[in-house]
């Protein structure tokens, strides 16, 4: 039984997609909780820009329906993951190299239902996105020879197979070193693994802990990329939305916290008997002086619009031969096409590192030669900098950092485990299961969990 002076038993200081999904698992076992959140809005970085009826994400974040949290997190089921079709497009040697049919086929209406057809897709077609360069086209392939590519396709199988401990239990190193390390010839790396490591983890140069990178090849080989519809705000709004009412509050700022109260700015102090730090991992560090601050990936995204689409389909474009500032691209409103009212299409494209000074103009300049057409028309929609966009993960990381500060005080964002959406959700999955231990319930025994 509370004290009547508790507001709530837990206190939740952040309403990001961690955030979010522990307070569902929260409320779900019947624990009383609020959420409280600086922002006039839910998602943190994961939040979208609405301009004259286009919906542009601030981060370009990839999915993977093979992240298995997206699956297991409480009020995903409504999630619409729209795929990269047909997966992969590299841009070597002036020409387009595309992939093969996507694995699991058809659309992708709902992210558990994605989610199941590929559980049951035979690997070779699971492991056919790895790119193709049709026989008709002339010009040097992006991962060399044939054979190459077959040798790619088995490591690919091979890592998709692979237990997640294994991957965790092995040597450690940067990105970069570990790849040339794996046996497969330069060509293969230079021209399809950077590139692809690149976009997945935000890095441009590789120097992310190599079980990471293990790891984002491993959902590559055994998912889809792909893309909320509607804007990556969707995740997290769904999530809001499963909430009790009365339990999000925006616009409210967090000043101190303890393991019984939150101090915020505009509101005085919570009572409760927990405190759950869900925020990024600069403001956690400044509520709670001593936790961990890591260095950052800077990410940028352009969206620019025009009358007529390139003609790459809903894939996405990286550039093996990185020859300008961009890192993968993708016409949007062809992925989803809810992102760009009838008759515009919608281009975005995402710069890694420091941007150059003249950022729009070498953006157009390389888009023109990956997409093949001119981009002078181009109308440039926005341009989202972001300096600390994605958690840097260089060895040695600790993938399950702990979320337990002490009895009644817990942290959890990717900062705590992969600078992923999939490491943020399992974070708040690991708090809130922490909580619930320390507070004497579990979420599996609570009737409102079971029913979920």
């Amino acid at each position: 039984m509370l004290q009547p002076s508790y507001q709530a038993d837990v206190v939740v200081v952040g309403a990001g997609v961690a955030g979010l999904s522990a307070a569902h698992r929260l409320t779900s076992a019947g624990v009383t909780t609020i959420v409280l959140e600086a922002a006039p809005w839910v998602g943190g970085r994961m939040s979208t820009e609405k301009v004259d009826g286009f919906r542009l994400d601030r981060i370009g974040q990839l999915l993977s329906t093979a992240f298995p949290e997206l699956r297991r997190t409480p009020g995903l089921d409504g999630l619409v993951l729209r795929p990269f079709a047909p997966g992969v497009v590299l841009h070597s040697d002036g020409r387009l190299h595309r992939t093969g049919t996507p694995a699991g086929g058809g659309s992708a209406r709902g992210a558990l239902h994605t989610v199941r057809a590929l559980a049951s897709a035979p690997r070779a077609q699971a492991l056919s996105r790895v790119p193709q360069t049709p026989r008709s086209q002339a010009g040097p392939r992006p991962l060399g020879t044939a054979v190459d590519h077959a040798r790619l396709r088995t490591a690919l199988a091979r890592l998709a197979a692979t237990p997640v401990e294994r991957v965790l239990a092995r040597p450690e190193a940067p990105a970069g070193q570990a790849l040339a390390a794996r046996g497969l010839p330069a060509r293969t790396i230079d021209g399809f693994l950077r590139p692809l490591l690149a976009a997945l983890l935000c890095d441009p140069e590789l120097t992310t802990s190599s079980r990471c990178a293990d790891l984002a090849l491993r959902a590559f080989a055994a998912g889809r990329l792909c893309v909320p519809e509607g804007g990556a705000e969707t995740l997290p709004e769904l999530l809001a939305r499963t909430l009790p009412p009365g339990t999000l509050h925006t616009g409210v700022r967090a000043t101190a916290v303890s393991t019984t109260s939150v101090t915020t700015a505009e509101h005085g102090e919570f009572r409760c008997r927990a405190v759950l730090l869900a925020t990024d991992a600069r403001s956690a560090a400044a509520l709670l002086p001593g936790l961990r601050v890591p260095d950052f990936h800077p990410v940028t995204v352009l969206h620019h619009t025009a009358d007529e689409p390139p003609r790459t389909a809903n894939a996405l474009v990286l550039d093996a031969d990185r020859g300008g500032p961009v890192a993968h691209t993708a016409v949007a409103s062809a992925v989803d096409p809810s992102r760009a009212p009838a008759g515009r299409a919608l281009i975005s494209s995402t710069v890694l590192g420091v941007p150059p000074a003249d950022l729009d103009a070498a953006v157009r300049a390389h888009l023109a030669r990956l997409y093949g057409t001119s981009t002078r028309r181009w109308e440039t929609l926005a341009i989202h900098h972001t300096a600390e966009a994605v958690p840097a993960m260089r060895p040695p990381h600790d993938l399950r950092r702990p979320v337990r500060v002490m009895a009644g005080l817990y942290v959890c964002g990717d900062h705590r485990d992969t600078s992923t959406v999939q490491g943020a959700l399992h974070s708040g999955h690991r708090a809130s299961t922490a909580i619930l231990s320390d507070l004497g319930g579990t979420l599996h025994s609570a009737p409102t969990a079971r029913a979920a």
